[in-house]
This record gives structure tokens, C-alpha cells and sequence, in this order.
């Protein structure tokens, strides 16, 4: 188990409604799609998806509860401690990639666009609910030629899901590999549409996560442990795993339904 360190944090960066970007140094490398452990003394230890992977690293956070919310308070100046980074990450593959995104999923994508480094080989679609919510779409557009946005409500963008903006993008295009992350739900269509098109795809699942490592198994998906097998999942893995899109576990590791 790697040993906790602690970081300053050098900048912040509020990126929409509800979303902050913390930005340090980290001097560990670290891979797209791979996640620390973010220690707040007497708050929590909670799992973040790095969204930036260079020396200069960054988590990006929506407050959705005690943990998140003390998070996007921070300061400039404040200190957070960190273990990992943890998991496998994203290869994208040498031909044509669609990144698709949902929520606060653009987060772990991006640095996957970046090491990618030719917009002709990097698709992106960008869903949220509302216009409020669209995150890194100036980012994406430094390392795609094709980026488009859709918003459940239809204020910015195409009026619907990430997965209805996807199905149109890959009528028009012929992609080599699909990667993703957000909501389990939107995943668990995509996974269909992957499917339907047999396309290859890798997908970032979200679970909760105590330990990080792979011990507490907390995390568990049909035997496979989230923090440690992946979070990143191939296509031929999650077709095997009934608990995809139905089932997660709560904070006591009983399972409930999505």
C-alpha cells in the first residue's frame, strides 16, 4: 500500500455549477483513468479520479456531500493528503477514438484525449443535465477536432443524453474504440450500443471505496474488485457481470439497486 503524502494546493479552478478543480504537485506518475485517495483530516478519505496526469496533477470535484463540499472549499495554500495513484487506466487505441462523458466523467477522460495527442484520432461527446453542468469542453477542443455537447434539458448543445449524442456520431463515423465515464446507467446503454455497432470500448466504473487497494472489498462487482481490477473495464468483462447497471453496494457492502 502506497504511504499517504501531503500536498499544497497551487490553484483553484471552479469549473461550473457545483464543480471545482484542485490543482498540485504530485510526484508520482500517474496514467488517464487512474484515481488517488484523498485524505481531509477528522472529514473523510474519499476516491478521485485524477484529471490532470502531468506534474502538475489536479482532481475535479462535485459537491455532493461532507467530503466534497469541504474539498471545494479549499483555498490556495491549503493541504490535502493523498495515496496512489491506484487501478488500471485507458489505452486508446492507435486508430479512431470517441471519448464520451457524462457528468463529472470528463474528469478522468481528458488526460486520455491529451495523451493521445492528434485531434484526428479523438472524437468528443460531452452530456449534462443542464448548460450550468458542461465541464471541459474548452479543454477537449485543444485535443479534438470533433467535440459536441449534449443537455438532458436542451440548454446548450443537442437536446438529450451522452448516449444519444453518441448513436449519432458513430452513424456518421466508423470508430475504433469508445471510452467512458459517468452515470452506471448511461453506461450500461452505452455498453448496448458498443454492442449493436461491435465496436471495442473501456469504461470507468465508479464505486464506493474505502480502502483503495483491494483489501476491504467494498468495491466488489460480481467477485471483481473496482479499486483494484479496474476502474477501468473492457467491453468482454462487463458483458460477464450481472451486478453492471443493476446493483452497487451502500457504505456497510450491502447491495442496492442502481
Amino acid at each position: 500500500m502506497r504511504s499517504q503524502m501531503f500536498t499544497e494546493i497551487r490553484e483553484v479552478v471552479k469549473e461550473g455549477k457545483g464543480f471545482t478543480t484542485l490543482r498540485f504537485r504530485f510526484a508520482r506518475n500517474a496514467l488517464p483513468g487512474q484515481f488517488v485517495m484523498v485524505w481531509l483530516p477528522d472529514i473523510d478519505e474519499i476516491p478521485m479520479s485524477l484529471s490532470y496526469v502531468e506534474d502538475f496533477k489536479g482532481i475535479t470535484v462535485r459537491e455532493v456531500g461532507v467530503a466534497t463540499r469541504a474539498l471545494s472549499s479549499l483555498r490556495v495554500g491549503d493541504s490535502i493528503a493523498l495515496r496512489g495513484p491506484f487501478g488500471n487506466h485507458f489505452e486508446p487505441s492507435h486508430g479512431l477514438n470517441l471519448i464520451v462523458s457524462g457528468g463529472t466523467g470528463a474528469a478522468s477522460l481528458m488526460p486520455v484525449a491529451e495523451v493521445v495527442g492528434d485531434k484526428r484520432r479523438v472524437d468528443v461527446a460531452i452530456g449534462a443535465r443542464t448548460r450550468d453542468e458542461v465541464i471541459f469542453e474548452n479543454r477537449a477542443r485543444l485535443s479534438s477536432s470533433e467535440v459536441r455537447v449534449s443537455t438532458d434539458d436542451g440548454t446548450y448543445g443537442m437536446k438529450g443524453t451522452a448516449v444519444d449524442l453518441a448513436r449519432i456520431m458513430m452513424k456518421e463515423k466508423r470508430y475504433d474504440m469508445i471510452l467512458a465515464c459517468g452515470p452506471e446507467m448511461m453506461l450500461r446503454s452505452l455498453l448496448e450500443l458498443s454492442k449493436e455497432y461491435g465496436i471495442s470500448c473501456q469504461f470507468s466504473l465508479e464505486r464506493f471505496m474505502k480502502c483503495g487497494v483491494g483489501l476491504c472489498g467494498s468495491c466488489a462487482l460480481d467477485g471483481k474488485r473496482v479499486c483494484a481490477d479496474g476502474p477501468v473495464f473492457r467491453r468482454e468483462e462487463l458483458e460477464s457481470v450481472s451486478e453492471f447497471g443493476k446493483y452497487k453496494r451502500d457504505e456497510a457492502g450491502l447491495k442496492v439497486s442502481l
